[in-house]
């Protein structure tokens, strides 16, 4: 007999709608819940009474039970009820395997309405029925009571248990960091709250806890972690949100490959825990660099469920470097002069495509940014179809097919452009075949580290290096004297300065083709900072005026530390209070505010008018006026 525990069981139930089994018969029993669906024969009503654990069919019996099935009859879809009976087995032929409580049925006796409802807007007992995104947003209350929305939402909470489990078995603590704060560069727009106590000035809603966590670090709690709540001012996309949630950890005293074991370790047990089902494809996980990424799958966060992998020509084509007139095919031989690239992807089976194909997938190569796209086809026969053989010569075609390794009945695909275009087009263009070819298996778990990526990028609007990751990133020991400019002066940069050669001590984790995690060991010495700053643009005042916290801090002796985040941007960071001594904040904040919501450790509300106005953003400057404005009025 199954044993519900005083946890879940109310003096509207003894058991969840999931728990019923056969070894139940014979027991009474008293359900709870929404109907799920609803068939009346007359004589017998049948009821299929859902919770969030599960479905167990009641049957009233008019027989049985007139008053009981005289209250049966009125219900309707999503009524919510209450309803006590007699466990007993279905008859022979009646059971339902794809329940769990499919075995048994609820004789229903005493039938109660706790609840009535209007016909819903769309089938909540339909998992699979299509659905305008639209409407269920607007319904959200309704559309979070489908399975599908449960079943998410369930594997979402095991997913945070077993984030926390496994770093508090690592020696880490979780610390709650505020929510407003001072405005800092983050890559993004931030959301701001004027403040009411201190009229004319306003706080940042955090895009991280980016500086707060450095903070805890130089106050020596060694090992950090936190669900965080995170809030970005940007365009949406498909995998973006205004705000989202993040595991946010810290380390000290580690170097790359400790803190890049723990997350791998952690990511393990976290995946075993939440997806048993979903097998991890390799452990550990294969590691590339930054360039080595690009240079094979054309992306920074490759998807490597599968091959198709991007092959260089230029060996090929030019096997004596003499890149002038390689192939005879001015395309190509263009690129390669200008120190372009030109690389292929084989799609596999692909080789009997007609015209009409070819020219819509030239046309989707265009849209990611390309000029072209040529393509040969393997017969069955060995022989190579190409609009470009004409050029090439069949020679020069069938050792190109070669040189790819393509077999009867597959297709080439060539892009020639700068090395930038040419990896992005054909690394999209392999995720858009090897989804079309169904190459990859939806149902395993593929993991890979990226790592070495650009320390900076530049910025031609600006004239300035920018960081790739964010502002803290370490630098790769042995590229630490290309932190310099050409000029000899930090603050006159230009884009051939070896600081382009810079590699950061920056890693990112990827899972199936997406990015969902990354971090960096950080800047320990200040002086290391400042001229990594320096080539940023940023002067010593306005290191000061954004970062003055941290660097102040930095001051008070700096452990070597490391940081990651793992990301979850799309819909869906409750953490309870913790009990404290009289002397510690009431909330268990690790960085309160005080009594007028200033933060003593300078993360506090700020005067949008102390920033310069070229600087200020133009929502921060409209809340500051609106603000003025409310303060002004009598």
């Amino acid at each position: 007999m199954t044993d519900l525990g005083p946890s879940l069981a109310t003096p509207y139930r003894t058991h969840t709608c999931g728990q019923l089994r056969a070894s139940d018969a014979g027991t009474e029993a008293r359900l709870a819940g929404w109907i799920h669906r609803r068939r009346d024969h007359g004589q017998l009503i049948f009821l299929d009474v859902r919770d969030r654990h599960g479905i167990t069919q009641v049957v009233v019996d008019r027989t049985a039970d007139p008053e009981a099935h005289a209250i049966a009859s009125r219900v309707r879809s999503e009524y919510v009820v209450t309803v006590a009976g007699e466990v007993t087995p279905r008859l022979p032929g009646t059971e339902n395997t794809r329940l769990a409580t499919g075995e048994i049925e609820l004789r229903g006796s005493d039938f109660r309405i706790l609840s009535e409802a209007k016909t819903p807007p769309f089938y909540i007992n339909e998992p699979d029925a299509p659905i305008d995104e639209t409407l269920r947003l607007q319904y959200r209350y309704l559309d979070i009571r489908r399975e599908p929305m449960q079943r998410r939402l369930l594997l979402r909470s095991r997913l945070v248990q077993s984030i926390r489990e496994v770093h508090h078995a690592n020696g880490f603590i979780e610390v709650e960091t505020p929510n407003l704060i001072k405005s800092t560069p983050e890559g993004a727009r931030d959301f701001i709250v004027p403040s009411r106590l201190q009229p004319g000035t306003v706080y940042a809603l955090p895009q991280s806890p980016q500086q707060l966590k450095q903070l805890l670090m130089v106050a020596g709690i060694d090992r950090y972690f936190q669900i965080a709540r995170c809030f970005r001012d940007e365009d949406l996309r498909g995998d973006r949100q205004p705000e989202f949630t993040q595991l946010d950890l810290e380390m000290s005293f580690v170097d790359e490959d400790a803190v890049m074991a723990f997350v791998e370790a952690m990511t393990i047990a976290v995946s075993e825990a939440t997806t048993p089902d979903r097998p991890i494809q390799t452990v550990p996980f294969p590691r590339f660099t930054y360039d080595e990424a690009l240079e094979r799958f054309g992306t920074d966060k490759p998807d490597v469920r599968f091959g198709m992998e991007l092959i260089d020509l230029a060996p090929m084509l030019a096997p004596d470097g003499n890149v002038a007139a390689a192939s005879g095919f001015r395309v190509f031989d263009e690129a390669l002069a200008a120190g372009g690239r030109v690389k292929a992807i084989v799609a596999p089976g692909m080789g009997s495509v007609s015209r009409s194909q070819i020219d819509e997938l030239t046309e989707l190569a265009k849209r990611f940014g390309g000029k072209g796209l040529a393509s040969l086809a393997v017969e069955e026969n060995g022989a190579v179809r190409s609009a470009i053989a004409k050029f090439l010569g069949d020679d020069l075609a069938s050792r190109l097919v070669a040189h790819v390794g393509a077999s009867p009945g597959d297709l080439v695909l060539v892009v020639a452009d700068t090395a930038a275009i040419t990896a992005e087009v054909l690394g999209r263009l392999r995720v858009e075949l090897g989804n079309r070819l169904e190459l990859a298996d939806p149902t395993v778990l593929s993991y890979c580290w990226v790592h070495r990526f650009p320390m900076y990028q530049w910025d031609a609007e600006g004239g300035r290096w920018d960081a790739t990751h964010n502002p803290f990133s370490g630098v790769v020991p042995e590229d630490e004297e290309l932190l310099v400019t050409t000029s000899g002066d930090p603050l006159k940069p230009s884009p051939d300065d070896p600081a382009g050669r810079a590699r950061a001590l920056q890693y990112d984790i990827a899972l199936n083709g997406w990015e969902v995690g990354g971090g960096s060991i950080r800047i320990h010495r200040r002086d290391l900072l400042a001229q990594s700053f320096a080539l940023q643009g940023q002067s010593a005042e306005g290191m000061q005026e954004k970062f003055g916290a941290i660097l102040d801090a930095f001051e008070y002796g700096l452990r070597i530390r490391c940081a990651a985040a793992r990301r979850d941007r799309h819909r869906d960071r409750p953490l309870g209070s913790v009990a404290c001594r009289p002397d510690e904040h009431p909330r268990g904040d690790g960085l309160p505010e005080d009594a007028i919501g200033e933060r003593p450790h300078a993360c506090g509300a700020i005067g949008a008018r102390s920033l310069p106005v070229r600087r200020a953003w133009p929502p921060l400057r409209r809340a500051a006026r609106a603000a003025e404005a409310v303060t002004a009025k009598p």
